[in-house]
């Protein structure tokens, strides 16, 4: 076996440029190297997405390292120091689209998962393998689906991490064992357009608009909890006019966001936010999304066995935090009571040059491995 097994099969998977939702035969890479270790694996297709659901085991409990094989596009190629689907060690670092999101904690979920069934033939519980090439774009199709599958089959899992880049300083500072809930809409104010120089034959819904958002935007929507920061609203584009000086526009257009917390529901924010501006008298319509609603693992099982891990690995104490935007454990923490997020540094991710530090690549690794062992394990043969 390879000094580095790890790099190997990183190298592997940012080789195959697996941009949303072309999984470029990523998962049938793992496939193959999952099935060696015992693991029976299912391809399930949705539209043209590709998801793998591999499990080893049929006993509870039942652990689950989720993650995608699909990367943002790299953008232009004359940014990037280096072809950005051509793997490159350089100072220390491997460069490459899907360095550190994620396609390195997929290489350390599978190698942890060799090493830990290989000295573990006979481990209790089920380990399994939760792969999607649909994160990074609408998530329709993708983890959302196998969720779905396993739901209705009642395979649901007792834990489950998730590999999203979540380390800040150093490997393992920071874990997320939660996420705030995303809630968008778009505002349409409506009103009469005309001549600047005849105001009263006209109605400015920029005007109208104006005093009402400023009450919105000053409203403490929560005060957040143990776990969470307050809930925040954002305007992300506000648009009205004709792009002439001299017309009264007829309507004013505005997008905007809340990130919220377990201390607020959509309904609440909706019926808090429409009522503003019903009282302001406005004509409106809004258009809502839901883009994913909070999850929370409170301190358990999970929480514990990892941090364990990761102090065992590096001396750190390990940070839960809640801060970020959504992702995948949206859709599992509806099948899953305890749902963690951890994985490598995440200053470059979406970005040119995106790169993880060499080092970082075993410790991971094992990290998911100690992990494995305390869930799986007696007591007495992980310590």
């Amino acid at each position: 076996m390879s000094a580095s097994p790890v790099l190997d099969l990183v190298k592997d998977l940012i080789a195959r440029p697996s941009v949303t939702p072309d999984d470029v035969d990523c998962q049938k890479l793992l496939t193959q190297r999952l099935q060696a270790s015992g693991f029976t694996c299912e391809s399930i297709v949705s539209k043209d997405v590709t998801n793998l659901w591999a499990r080893r085991g049929s006993a509870g409990p039942l652990l689950v390292f989720a993650g995608h094989t699909d990367v943002v596009p790299p953008g232009p190629r004359e940014k990037w120091e280096s072809d950005p689907f051509v793997p490159v060690e350089r100072d220390g670092y491997l460069y490459g689209r899907g360095a550190a999101d994620m396609k390195s904690s997929i290489a350390a979920f599978v190698v942890a998962a060799e090493e830990f069934v290989t000295a573990h033939p006979d481990h209790a519980g089920s380990i399994a393998l939760l792969l999607t090439s649909d994160e990074e774009g609408p998530a329709t199709d993708g983890t959302v689906v196998v969720c779905e599958r396993l739901r209705e089959r009642g395979e649901t899992p007792d834990y489950c991490i998730v590999g999203e880049p979540t380390s800040v300083d150093k490997l393992g500072d920071v874990c997320k064992n939660g996420r705030r809930g995303s809630l968008s809409g778009r505002l349409t104010v409506k009103g009469i357009q005309g001549h600047v120089a005849y105001p009263h034959l006209a109605r400015n819904p920029v005007h109208q608009l104006a005093p009402a958002l400023a009450e919105i935007v000053a409203i403490e929507w929560d005060q957040g909890n143990e776990y969470f920061p307050p809930t925040t609203f954002q305007v992300s584009n506000l648009n009205a006019g004709t792009g002439a000086t001299n017309v009264v526009p007829g309507e004013a257009v505005a997008l905007f966001n809340f990130r919220f917390s377990t201390a607020s529901t959509p309904d609440s924010l909706k019926a808090r936010l429409t009522e503003v501006l019903d009282r302001h008298g406005l004509e409106y319509d809004i258009k809502w999304e839901l883009g994913g609603e909070p999850f929370l693992t409170p301190r358990g099982t999970l929480s514990t066995a990892l941090t364990r891990a990761i102090a065992d690995e590096t001396g750190l104490t390990t940070e839960l935090s809640t801060t970020g935007g959504t992702s995948d454990g949206r859709f599992i923490a509806k099948i899953c009571p305890q749902v963690i997020e951890f994985g490598p540094n995440n200053a470059t991710i979406h970005k040119v040059n995106e790169r993880i530090e060499l080092s970082a690549l075993t410790p991971l690794k094992n990290i998911y491995r100690r992990t494995l062992e305390n869930l799986l394990l007696p007591s007495e043969s992980a310590a």
